[in-house]
């Protein structure tokens, strides 16, 4: 006869093999209805003539051929790669400089530590309301610099001024969350490589480029690679900084801008806004793939 024992065992050996799915299942299924199946909606409409109300019909490459006679696409990827190249050094640098202040135990830093991560847990809609009140033609910063006499600057009717208005306040939302991931990296680094380099004669700055830069490199390189994307799509701050139809003439509209104006409404292009979906998905695993090649490539 079988024993109950063994009898339980090959119960178990027999359920094992589906016990892991059923337990992951939950998770797959948010992931396949709120990020796989879009995707793949996306870029089967970019290949069709769909509107908001109209299914459309297969047009192959036409939507792609169409952005490349796009002027409004061609001032948005413009504007998405200045945003990048205006906002990864920053992001990269001075959150580290940052992470290396307040790792410091001197009076008050707790103070600094709270606000400098206070913007990050700040809503993007107040934060952004908060910059335009400040940078307004009636704002405080006007109205301040008129006091002294330079008199008052169009931060938010300049083309370039209100894009790099927007840049400072990605930067200034984003220091907080990157000095974090800096803290974690720093705490890793062992105390005896700054003390032998202090005793070798290094200064505060050779220090940092001697010792902490390589250190921390790897970290720099997440770093650079989630900024790079998370800049290259932006919205909130340009939007609700230019408005709806992206500053002057449209001038300041992002891809991202884009793709939110073409393919919403009654009369939304939904296959066309798809296409310049692909469009910025393509352009943002390039720059990750760039992003580890460098790092690749430093250290072979």
């Amino acid at each position: 006869m079988t024993s109950p024992s063994s009898t339980t065992a090959a119960r178990v050996r027999r359920q094992l093999p589906t016990s892991p799915w059923l337990f992951a299942a939950p998770g797959l299924l948010v992931v396949g209805i709120f990020i796989l199946y879009p995707f793949v909606s996306t870029v089967v409409n970019a290949f069709t003539d769909r509107r908001t109300l109209i299914p459309g019909e297969f047009v192959g490459l036409a939507n792609f051929r169409e952005l490349l006679h796009d002027e409004m696409f061609w001032i948005g990827l413009r504007n998405s790669t200045l945003y990048v190249v205006g906002v990864v050094p920053a992001l990269v640098l001075l959150p580290l400089l940052l992470a290396l202040l307040v790792q410091k135990n001197i009076p008050g830093i707790a103070f600094f530590r709270s606000a400098f991560y206070t913007p990050v847990v700040a809503s993007i809609v107040v934060v952004g309301l908060i910059w335009v009140w400040l940078l307004d033609e009636r704002g405080l910063v006007n109205s301040l610099l008129e006091a002294i006499g330079v008199g008052r600057v169009g931060f938010l009717s300049d083309q370039w001024l209100l894009l790099g208005s927007a840049m400072a306040v990605t930067v200034w939302k984003g220091l907080g969350y990157y000095m974090i991931i800096y803290l974690a990296a720093l705490a890793n680094v062992p105390r005896e490589l700054h003390e032998a380099a202090a005793v070798d004669g290094a200064g505060a700055v050779r220090r940092f480029l001697t010792v902490t830069v390589p250190a921390v490199r790897s970290t720099m390189v997440l770093v650079g690679a989630l900024s790079s994307v998370a800049a290259f799509k932006v919205f909130s701050e340009v939007y609700l900084m230019a408005g709806p139809d992206g500053g002057p003439a449209g001038e300041d509209t992002t891809l991202v801008m884009l793709v939110q104006r073409t393919g919403t409404g009654l009369t939304g292009r939904v296959g066309y806004a798809s296409a310049i979906s692909v469009v910025v998905f393509v352009v943002t695993v390039a720059l990750m793939l760039l992003v580890l090649r460098a790092d690749r490539k430093e250290d072979a």
